[in-house]
């Protein structure tokens, strides 16, 4: 007996078929495998690219903010202090520069055949992982080096981590959704990713943001992960009230994404 795929166009836009979904994780499968080997083919480092560039951007915070500027870390080793930062944000950062032109580049296979458009997006979240695991290997050597032993805290770390998740693939559905539509935000994510950089506690503490700006700070999503991801592995000072705001804000993000992409993948054949 054949199996039926029923596309109902009529559809809430509120769904979200799981069971669909599932019925193509194979696609997804080959999808993530295929971006992760095209990533690194025909490189002569490989896998180390992966390592290079958060010790490379350490380097440069720390020459900058850690003995230039010397920002108070609250007793942290400076270079400890920012990579534990940079582990979640360069998650984070990965999956929104890769998801935002993900179906635009896909466009071909979009055309021709039907399968629920969102696995794009979602796909490059799998990618995103290989990097973030190899930077949390560097940091696990860093906190051994510095003689930094978790404690309990790090179980909290999985739950930031997942936060980190949502928040990435709310932003890369919602720009790979708004991509289509809108060709400008090709040349804006990259923008975007560099803003985020400087406007998320990485390179520095939020004690150095004034108190009056602190709400609107923490709108980020990746502010408040940040700092819980840093906390639950390494310490520090306590995290604030504000952090549940940018909790919350993943949530909705991820949420809002999710929505949007599901009004839009109707008329994505048409219009890529």
């Amino acid at each position: 007996m054949m199996n039926r795929i029923i596309v109902d166009a009529d559809k809430s836009s509120f769904s979200l078929n799981i069971r669909e979904l599932l019925s193509y994780r194979d696609l997804f499968y080959v999808l993530s495998y295929r971006d992760l080997r095209v990533r690194y083919a025909q490189t002569f480092l490989g896998l180390l690219w992966a390592g290079i560039q958060p010790i490379a951007t350490l380097m440069i915070l720390t020459l900058i903010f850690g003995r230039a500027i010397s920002v108070d870390t609250g007793g942290i080793p400076y270079p400890l202090f920012a990579l534990a930062g940079m582990t979640v944000w360069n998650y984070f950062s990965f999956v929104m520069a890769q998801s935002g032109s993900s179906i635009i580049l896909a466009q071909e296979m979009v055309k021709k055949i039907y399968f629920p458009r969102i696995i794009i997006p979602f796909s490059k979240g799998i990618v995103g992982f290989v990097d973030f695991l190899i930077t949390f290997l560097f940091l696990m050597v860093l906190m051994f080096y510095y003689n930094y032993t978790p404690t309990i805290r790090i179980l909290y770390s999985l739950l930031f981590i997942l936060l980190t998740v949502l928040a990435s693939l709310g932003v890369g559905v919602w720009l790979s959704a708004l991509t289509i539509r809108y060709r400008d935000f090709q040349h804006i994510v990259p923008f975007m990713v560099q803003l985020g950089l400087y406007v998320t506690p990485i390179a520095y503490p939020s004690t150095l943001i004034p108190e009056k700006y602190l709400l609107y700070y923490y709108i980020n999503p990746m502010a408040g992960i940040v700092e819980g991801f840093r906390w639950s592995l390494i310490g520090g000072l306590p995290l604030n009230q504000y952090v549940y705001i940018s909790f919350v804000c993943a949530f909705l993000l991820f949420i809002s994404g999710l929505i949007y992409f599901k009004r839009t993948e109707k008329i994505i054949a048409d219009i890529v």
